[in-house]
């Protein structure tokens, strides 16, 4: 990893933690900001947290503040719209800019952009309504995952295995409002792979009894495996690596981010979505690969911190 660029917290300045927001990952956000905001504490940083109830510009209103640490997941802080206001505002800020806040958001554009650049990703089918069924099926087969497009943390998804099943699982995804499509169900290996300005972290091995590694798997279950070293040899997890930075560039990913890929029984590699706001929770897996390579998560959140004081926009 490359080394710290600011030494003495003052050069940061006055810094806004904000956290919470509106979207249906707001009980994660909350936990990762706080996390968050009391690691840049902890390194002597003068910070304020604030839970984004509504509008973040009300938020910031009437308070100076010198930079933004985004930790605000799903809609409204993950998706572009935050990262606007504070280009309007003038205020730099953690992680990607707008352009790529926004398209990696939206899995299914995020997808579009892979295939278009010639990257692995499963194959997918857009449902609009009960009338795209059996199309769907004769497309992809099952079993498949249907998600909501514009959601995180695996809420909305489910996998089906028979047309009753894909209905049922339309029916719910469809309630988040945003676009709606089946993926082919990979059977493999799920990694993660972390990625630091502009390095990728070590890759994690996801193990779960879940049916996939869904909401509750991921914050609340102790059942939850993950492998740090992965188990891959050097060389394949260097092209794990690879992929997962060649996926964050080709949306314009910059600052930190989180890839998630499996590993196919054939031994392709797939791309499933990118993060960019990931979870800074005790459960998250950002801090887990960083503490891999001896980064503990103080030292993790001042670097992701540092990256705001490149100038900020949507950087590659």
């Amino acid at each position: 990893m490359k080394p710290l660029q600011i030494k003495n917290p003052s050069e940061f300045g006055k810094v806004a933690v904000l956290l919470g927001g509106t979207a249906a990952e707001r009980e994660v956000s909350l936990n990762s900001g706080n996390a968050v905001y009391q690691a840049l504490k902890a390194g002597g940083v003068d910070a304020v947290a604030i839970d984004v109830t509504a509008s973040p510009i009300d938020a910031l209103a009437g308070q100076r503040f010198d930079r933004v640490f985004n930790v605000i997941h799903g809609r409204g802080g993950e998706d572009g719209v935050l990262q606007a206001v504070l280009e309007a505002l003038g205020l730099p800020y953690t992680g990607s800019g707008v352009l790529a806040s926004a398209l990696a958001m939206d899995k299914l554009r995020t997808k579009l952009c892979w295939q278009g650049a010639g990257l692995p990703t499963p194959r997918w089918f857009l449902l609009t309504g009960d009338q795209d069924l059996d199309t769907c099926i004769n497309a992809l087969g099952f079993p498949v995952i249907v998600k909501p497009a514009q959601e995180g943390s695996s809420i909305g998804m489910s996998k089906a295995h028979n047309r009753e099943e894909l209905a049922a699982a339309l029916k719910l995804a469809s309630q988040y409002r945003c676009d709606v499509y089946a993926e082919q169900w990979i059977q493999g290996q799920e990694y993660t792979i972390g990625m630091l300005n502009g390095e990728a972290l070590p890759a994690i091995r996801l193990e779960t009894p879940h049916t996939f590694y869904d909401f509750d798997a991921k914050y609340r279950a102790n059942t939850t495996q993950y492998h740090c070293p992965c188990g891959l040899d050097n060389e394949r997890e260097k092209d794990l690596q690879a992929l997962a930075l060649k996926a964050c560039q080709t949306v314009g990913v910059s600052g930190w981010g989180r890839v998630d890929a499996f590993i196919d029984d054939s031994g392709r590699l797939q791309l499933i979505e990118v993060n960019t706001v990931p979870g800074m929770t005790d459960h998250s897996l950002v801090p887990m690969a960083a503490k891999a390579v001896g980064i503990d998560f103080q030292e993790l959140v001042w670097r992701i911190l540092e990256t705001s004081m490149v100038a900020s926009g949507d950087q590659a």
